[in-house]
C-alpha cells in the first residue's frame, strides 16, 4: 500500500470517528427445507462510512455496490423489472433483521489497497506518479483521493439543508 494512501485513509477515519455509519449486508439465499425454497434475506456484515464510491470501515476500504432502504414486503405494481428487484432487495434486508428504513449496502466489494495500480482488485482506487486517486464514476476519470474524501467527509458531517428528506 502506498504510504500516502494509508495516511489519507487513516486521517479520514480519524475525522469520521463521530460521523454516522451505514449498514453493510450480504444477500443470502437460504437452503431449501423439504424441497421448499425460502425467501432470500440480507444479513448484517458490519457498518461503514459511505463516501461516494467508497465505503470506509475501521480496517478496510470497500467499493460501493447497491444501496437499499429496508422495508416490509408489500404487493405493488411495477412498470420496470429493476423496480421490482430493488423492492425485493429492500424486503430481503427487512427479513434479515434491519430496521424499517435503514440504509443497507449490498454487493459491496472489498478493495485491496496493496494492489493499487497493479490490477482490478483496487478499482476504483489507483496511484499514478505517487498520487492516490479515485475514479468517482464508471465513465469518469480519476481525481485525487484526498480532496475527494475531504468533500465527501464534509457532506457527511454537515449535510445540506433538506438532504435527509
Amino acid at each position: 500500500m502506498s504510504a500516502g494512501l494509508d495516511e489519507i485513509l487513516t486521517a479520514a477515519r480519524t475525522r469520521l470517528a463521530a460521523a454516522p455509519r451505514e449498514a453493510l449486508g450480504e444477500l443470502v439465499e437460504p437452503r431449501r427445507v423439504l424441497g421448499i425454497a425460502r425467501a432470500p434475506r440480507v444479513v448484517p456484515r458490519g457498518s461503514a462510512w459511505h463516501l461516494g464510491v467508497l465505503l470506509l470501515t475501521d480496517d478496510a476500504v470497500l467499493a460501493t455496490g447497491e444501496i437499499v432502504r429496508a422495508r416490509q414486503e408489500a404487493i405493488r405494481g411495477y412498470t420496470a423489472e429493476s423496480q421490482r428487484r430493488r423492492a425485493e432487495l429492500a424486503a430481503a434486508a427487512r427479513r434479515g433483521g434491519f430496521p424499517e428504513g435503514a440504509v443497507v449496502h449490498i454487493r459491496w466489494r472489498m478493495l485491496d489497497p496493496a494492489a493499487t495500480g497493479r490490477d482490478a482488485a483496487s478499482d476504483p482506487l489507483a496511484i499514478r506518479d505517487g498520487v492516490p486517486l479515485v475514479r468517482w464514476s464508471a465513465a469518469g476519470g480519476y481525481v485525487p483521493l484526498e480532496p475527494y474524501l475531504d468533500e465527501r467527509i464534509e457532506l457527511l458531517l454537515n449535510p445540506p439543508a433538506g438532504a435527509g428528506i
